[in-house]
């Protein structure tokens, strides 16, 4: 997974109109647990992937404005009427769930989300 998150985390510097700062977390055994991006609006968002494809891309704006998003593929039975289930995407808050329009790589899906965050914050 090292590879994977290293990919991903070259992929959000290159969003530097909207990124500050990058970090791999690790877990006690040395294996990376998430990809925290430091956004400079002062929010920050984290990227989760596990060997078998799950993932989440969350982009956390709680101490902001109170929002957040997050593109995941947790399969929540709540959520069993999107049609892109178990894909999904939480749109400013928790509960407020829509389909996702998430590409099928870690790559992709990483350009994707920060492209996301870039267009969000112009447009605010």
């Amino acid at each position: 997974m090292w590879e994977t998150y290293l990919n991903l985390e070259s992929i959000a510097k290159r969003f530097k109109e909207v990124v500050l700062e990058t970090r791999i977390i690790k877990l006690p055994s040395g294996e990376p647990a998430k990809l925290r991006i430091e956004i400079v609006d002062g929010s920050f968002a984290d990227i989760w992937l596990s060997a078998s494809g799950k993932y989440s891309y969350h982009w956390d704006r709680l101490e902001i404005d109170g929002t957040l998003y997050r593109f995941d593929n947790a399969p929540h039975r709540a959520w069993e009427n999107v049609t892109t289930f178990p894909h999904h995407f939480h749109d400013r808050y928790e509960r407020n769930v829509f389909e996702s329009n998430m590409p099928s790589t870690p790559e992709m899906q990483m350009e994707y989300f920060m492209d996301f965050i870039k267009k969000t914050l112009v447009a605010e």
